[in-house]
């Protein structure tokens, strides 16, 4: 999801990206012993709003311990003074959020408490990344490094030698809004805060985060602020704390930070659960912890560039979503009450517009454990809070985005086997969900124009609808709301006939053809309705309003249950195919796939999303649009799109597509880059294209995956070789253009045989993908 603020992408740098030898991130892209986690550049997507960050954190932790330099969400590569290195950070988000207590080394008298006077210059000669790993030198002549546990930051800061070494703690500041906060120097080691944050796109919230701060030795001076006022010797402040170190003999003093949303108590045993080693210690155990991660995938072939974008995106899909409970195992609850997860890790921050898609799915084949928690969390959500979480930070809904994303991603749980032995409470939570509107009392809206569209079979369209609760309305996105609620009654209506179901399961399938409701025989494209039910807006299907973050054109695409269906609304398959080569340029593409990537759909800055009608690969609605060839009988189309789309993903700064959206577009890049696509998400169909490696090595969890590896080879692939000639599974030949997840759970190879130009493969009606009735 993508926030207001619009910065011009720089197509340049995008061209550039991959030559950017002097940078850090090339620096750390280079290294040669062997481990993948060299391959890994933390840098990627810091430039052009990627939104990114380059600082420490573990798999799924907690903490996210990095610089903020000023940048709406953090990080920005172009710009060269940080203001502190704070805990939380969400990888590619389009709002401000997190950034809390950033910690700032300094040297003599504290004067300024404002973190945009006292921020500290610094260079990116003198800046290095790897995963679990920060480090920079400030041009102050202070080096500071950081690395993180699950719930704690870790920061070592090497200071010139002198009486007067400072570290300031700032908990008045934030990327978010900070709606109050405490600071307490509570021994001649200890700082412990507790700040209030509002915020994301808008004044949601308020959630509360408690954090405490152990250093390695005594301080020699201390004291507080509030507002622009410090106070040496005061012990307490609503603003921040400085502590002070002589490192005249002994230059280097590190911290240990841990985090809790629960309360002081939980930061405090968080502290003691992960607390008490080395600076080098920990950083090594996170380095170890992430090539652990990284090693499920193996790869071979494919250029060195190749290889470090594909594991940077394994890495980004991996930093999310977050623990959200304590060592101990409690956590706050959507009730704002304290609950304890026994048995299982409790997690947060739902970004489920975007994740539903892509991300959740990699997680389900590659983590399947932790992505087991994950939706047992999201149904905690409704058990303990009253209702299913849109888009849901920390123990707060922020109601970002729209349309009814829950129920494809708790669905995908369910056809990837992970909500065994709570199936039933799943399901009960997803009806109440598909059925009905939260409370007036209760902060999310849920389906919010549900009345509606189970009236009238569609959402409507009331662009200046006051709103009812803070965040963003579906009724501002009637058109786009409409096809996504479908999109979830169809999948919804598997798992219900899947659990014995069968009326719900036909209520659902009778209501997923409700995107038919939209489509407009005068223009031949959905538009959306009004109030009454008439056709509203522009004829113009790239300037009809309605369409979240997108346009008609991108969105006519957005029906992957029934595309079949779409197809005879246009006019049948050659007009389709027609229609799909406009929308992707595909002439032009053939000539030059990485120029049309850039130049024809990339038509602006990264927020660009509409007065548009060519195919845009920075945004969620245009995901799986490359592979709808699959179902119009030209599948080596899908190979030529999605490889001309993977020209995006370069290893500089520059090279994510548009915001990386708690690893969205990162997971689309490595599954495209497999050759194994989630085409139907929400059920269990994976879509087959061209890998762009030889061959790749998928260790998996024999818990979840009973084949425990999957070897999908390509010998020869390349720009010149991309065309699918056979497939062979287990050495049997396929030819369907996909796989569902019952027959991946036990496959051990799956072979493509490439060539130069397109085959017959795929072609048959018979091979196109199922339609969910």
């Amino acid at each position: 999801m993508r926030g207001t603020r619009r910065t011009r992408l720089c197509l340049a740098g995008v061209m550039a990206a991959s030559t950017l030898i002097a940078t850090p991130a090339a620096r750390a892209a280079e290294r040669t012993d062997g481990h993948l986690t060299d391959l890994v550049n933390p840098f990627i997507g810091s430039q052009d709003e990627g939104n990114t960050f380059p600082g420490a954190a573990v798999p799924f932790g907690m903490v996210q311990l990095s610089p903020d330099t000023g940048h709406n969400t953090g990080y920005d590569y172009t710009q060269n003074r940080i203001r502190g290195f704070s805990l939380v950070h969400l990888s590619g988000v389009g709002c401000r959020i997190g950034g809390d207590l950033p910690v700032l080394p300094t040297t003599g008298d504290v004067t300024r408490t404002d973190y945009a006077q006292y921020a500290a210059g610094f260079r990116h000669a003198d800046e290095d990344a790897s995963p679990g790993y920060y480090r920079v030198g400030l041009d102050s002549g202070i080096r500071a490094e950081l690395t993180a546990t699950a719930r704690t930051g870790v920061q070592r800061y090497t200071f010139p030698a002198t009486g007067r070494a400072n570290v300031l703690l700032n908990a008045a500041q934030a990327l978010h809004r900070p709606g109050g906060s405490k600071v307490e120097i509570l021994d001649d080691r200890t700082v412990r805060t507790e700040i209030t944050g509002h915020g994301f796109c808008r004044d949601t919230g308020p959630y509360t985060v408690h954090t405490i701060t152990r250093f390695s030795r005594p301080f020699t001076a201390y004291g507080t602020w509030d507002g622009p006022t410090v106070t040496e010797g005061a012990r307490t402040g609503g603003g921040g704390a400085f502590v002070r170190f002589d490192t005249t003999r002994d230059r280097t003093v590190e911290a240990t930070t841990a985090l809790s949303y629960v309360d002081a108590d939980g930061a405090a045993a968080n502290l003691r659960a992960e607390g008490g080693r080395s600076f080098d210690t920990v950083r090594r155990r996170a380095r170890e912890e992430w090539e652990r991660r990284l090693a499920t995938v193996r790869v071979r072939g494919g250029a060195p560039a190749l290889r470090r974008t594909f594991y940077s995106s394994l890495y980004r899909s991996f930093l999310a979503p977050n623990a959200g409970s304590d060592a101990d195992g409690r956590y706050l609850g959507w009730d704002r009450r304290v609950h304890r997860a026994r048995g299982y890790t409790y997690y947060q921050n739902w970004s489920l517009w975007d994740t539903y898609r892509t991300q959740a799915q990699l997680l389900a084949l590659l983590a399947p454990r932790e992505a087991r928690d994950m939706a047992r969390s999201v149904v905690q959500v409704d058990e303990d809070g009253g209702w299913l979480p849109k888009w849901g930070y920390g123990p707060v809904e922020t109601n970002v985005m729209s349309g009814d994303p829950v129920t494809p991603f708790l669905t995908t749980a369910y056809q990837t086997g992970l909500l065994k032995g709570f199936e039933e409470r799943a399901y009960r939570a997803l009806r109440k969900n598909a059925d009905g509107v939260p409370p007036a009392a209760y902060p999310g809206i849920g389906r919010e124009a549900n009345a509606e569209y189970l009236a009238h079979g569609f959402a409507p369209y009331v662009w200046n609808r006051p709103l009812a609760k803070m965040g963003d309305s579906d009724y501002h996105h009637g058109a786009s709301v409409t096809l996504e609620y479908a999109l979830a009654d169809a999948v919804l209506a598997q798992m219900a006939r899947g659990l014995g179901h069968r009326a719900d399961a036909a209520r659902y399938a009778a209501r997923a053809q409700n995107y038919r409701t939209l489509f407009d025989p005068a223009t031949g494209f959905f538009r959306p309705r009004d109030a009454a039910g008439a056709f509203t807006g522009t004829s113009d299907p790239a300037r009809a309003p309605g369409f979240h973050e997108g346009t008609a054109w991108q969105y006519q695409w957005l029906v992957p249950h029934d595309l079949p269906g779409v197809v005879r609304l246009i006019g049948g398959e050659r007009a389709a195919n027609d229609r799909l080569d406009g929308f992707f340029a595909y002439d032009r593409l053939l000539a030059d796939p990485g120029r049309t990537a850039r130049e024809v759909w990339v038509h602006g800055d990264a927020y660009a999303y509409y007065n548009a009608d060519k195919y845009n690969p920075m945004n969620e609605p245009d995901l799986t649009a490359p592979y709808t060839y699959l179902s119009t009988g030209q599948p080596w189309k899908t190979t030529d799109v999605v490889h001309a789309a993977l020209t995006l993903f370069t290893d500089g700064p520059t090279g994510m597509t548009g915001n990386d959206d708690l690893g969205t577009m990162s997971a689309w890049n490595v599954l495209s880059s497999v050759g194994l696509f989630p085409i139907q998400p929400g059920y269990d169909t994976w879509g087959l294209s061209t890998p762009v490696f030889d061959r790749v090595d998928l260790t998996l969890d024999r818990r979840f995956w009973p084949g425990g590896r999957l070897t999908v080879t390509a010998p020869g692939t390349s720009a010149a070789d991309r065309y699918i000639q056979g497939v062979r599974t287990d050495g049997a030949p396929h030819a369907r253009t996909y796989l569902r997840t019952a027959a991946l759970r036990s496959l051990r190879t799956l072979a493509f045989t490439v060539g130069p130009r397109p085959s017959e493969w795929g072609t048959a009606p018979s091979a196109a993908p199922p339609v969910l009735k």
